[in-house]
Order: C-alpha cells, then structure tokens, then sequence
C-alpha cells in the first residue's frame, strides 16, 4: 500500500451526497453545508467557485474541483449573481430568506435545478462525514483546486453523470465507490502538477528506498518496528535510511509510525463496537494503557476524550 492509498483507505464514502444540479442564467447557490471534502465538475456550461476568502475561480466543462470544508463557498453563472438558494447540512435547501426549495426544484432522480434541460449542468460529490485519516490528507489540500479538464484522461465523470441517474438496486454503493475512485483520479493528477506542491510523503513515494519503507509501515502498522528492522527491509543501513527518510518525508522513520498509528487508531475509534484494547493490537501496541499514553502524549487527549470530542459512544478500555 502506498502512501495515498492508505491515506485513502479509511475514509471511504458510504451514502455521500450526489447531486446533478441543473440551471439557466443567472444562478446562484450558497453552499454551508459544513461537509469536510466536496468534489464538482461542470458536464455543460460553465460556472464560478466563490470563495468566502480568495478569488473566484471558473469552471469549465470537465473540469474538476475540490472543495475542502467546512467553510462555506458559493457556485454561481458570475461571481457577481446573488445567491438565490442555500444548501445546508443534512442535504437540506432553501431560498436566502428560509423558504424550503428541496420539493419545488426537485426534478427527479438525484437532480435538482430550475428545469430538466437547462443550459448549465454540474455534478456534485459531497463526503459527509470525516475521519481522522482524512484530517491527514486534507491538511495537506488547498481550500480549493481546480484540475483542469485535459489532466484528467478518465472516463470516470462521465459514469459518474450516466449512474447518478439509475435508481437500482445496490445504487448507492456503487456512486460512493465511483466517486472514491474520481477523488483518487483527481487527487493523483492533482498531486503529478508543479503547482500542486505535493506533500513530502507523497513525493517520497517516488524513491527507491524510502518509499519501500513508507510501504512496509503502511501495510503492517502492527510491526513492531525499528529503524534497524526497516532498514534490512529495504536493504540499506539504518544510518542512510534514517538520514534519507528524514530529508525527503520531514521526520524521523519511528515519528512517521507513531503518527500513523495514532491516526488509524482515530479512525479506528469512530466505530462504537471498538475497545481501546482491540484498537491497540490492530496499531501496535500492547495494551490498551499503551496506547492511551501515545495518544495524550503526541494528541492531548485520551481515546476516551477523542470518542467524546467526534461523537462516538465511549466503550470501555478492555479487550
């Protein structure tokens, strides 16, 4: 598993949020959903993110972008069209002034919009909820990118439009794995751009050496790991590999670990079933006491206080 993928691999969507919005000029939708990561792309016409902060940024058909939350943004035909509807969270809209719209501008199967053949036609993916391996991700993701329409060599978007119609069994489990998979799509292209900056740890995927050890711990959290053990599993000595994991990922080998397990066993907390001590064995530590300790020292709260702070039932630390 490479660096990506694992930062992937937790936060997947389960009932996201797709939407085909349809509209003719003007239009204008304020968005304050307060969801944590959205992804848009225009099938026809064209639009503008306005951000609350920043410069407003076109969109054009094909193109993608990503939205990171939970600040709020408005997408409209020009920078200068007031808002004329507003989408709350729990995928409720209504008029600036409070008057419900969900009923009067539904128009059928996931779309939404003014009327079924407007000249603007955009496609929505709203992750509604987070987990802590996504706050490694998104920390990483500008407020707002935009990758252009020729980056993307894909056929996923237009699938994506083609299903969001189809009301069949098992639908919405295969738009959350369509648009998990336009989300990895666009993040890797994203990602390959001088523009991008990429995160070190993505660009050290890339070396030989470091990004076999970046592998090694993603795949086997659980390890007990040394720097020595990880150097004789990527054949160099444990000085050179030390030296070179620090300079390319920006910290020591065993500081990457500890912040890794710590962030799968947050999201691994999520899950009411979950014991303190079962998550400790499935991240590498010994008992549940172990792990509580990383996670004051390195976080400054206990496992119980996270439960309590992302909203999770607390369970009882045995196991």
């Amino acid at each position: 598993m490479d660096a990506l993928a694992g930062l992937l691999d937790g936060p997947r969507a389960r009932g996201a949020f797709l939407m085909r919005s349809v509209f003719d000029p003007p239009w204008s939708v304020r968005i304050q959903d307060r969801a944590p990561l959205t992804l848009v792309t225009m099938l026809r016409g064209t639009a503008w993110v306005v951000p609350d902060q920043g410069a407003p940024v076109p969109l054009r058909p094909g193109d993608v972008a990503i939205i990171r939350g939970p600040e709020p943004y408005t997408i409209a035909d020009d920078p200068a069209t007031a808002p004329r509807a507003v989408i709350h969270p729990g995928e409720h809209s209504t008029t600036p002034t409070g008057d419900e719209l969900c009923d009067v501008m539904d128009l059928g199967i996931r779309t939404w919009g003014e009327r079924a053949d407007g000249t603007a036609v955009l496609l929505s993916g709203t992750y509604q909820l987070q987990g802590e391996v996504s706050q490694r991700l998104l920390r990483v993701l500008p407020h707002l990118l935009v990758l252009p329409a020729g980056a993307l060599d894909s056929p996923l978007i237009p699938l994506l439009g083609d299903e969001m119609t189809k009301d069949e069994p098992g639908q919405d489990v295969v738009l959350d794995r369509l648009l998990d998979l336009l989300l990895i799509a666009v993040l890797r292209a994203w990602f390959s751009r001088p523009e991008a900056a990429a995160p070190a740890w993505y660009r050290a995927h890339g070396d030989p050496v470091v990004g076999r050890a970046l592998r090694l711990l993603h795949d086997h959290p659980a390890k007990p790991w040394t720097v020595a053990t990880l150097a004789a599993g990527t054949g160099i000595s444990r000085a050179v590999l030390a030296r070179r994991f620090t300079e390319l990922v920006g910290e020591p080998p065993m500081a990457y670990l500890t912040n890794w397990r710590l962030a799968l066993a947050a999201d691994l907390l999520r899950e009411p079933d979950a014991t303190v001590g079962a998550v400790a064995r499935q991240v590498g530590y010994g008992s549940s006491f172990a792990l509580s300790a990383a996670f004051k020292r390195v976080r400054g709260l206990s496992p119980a206080e996270h439960r309590q702070a992302i909203g999770s039932p607390d369970v009882t630390p045995v196991g």
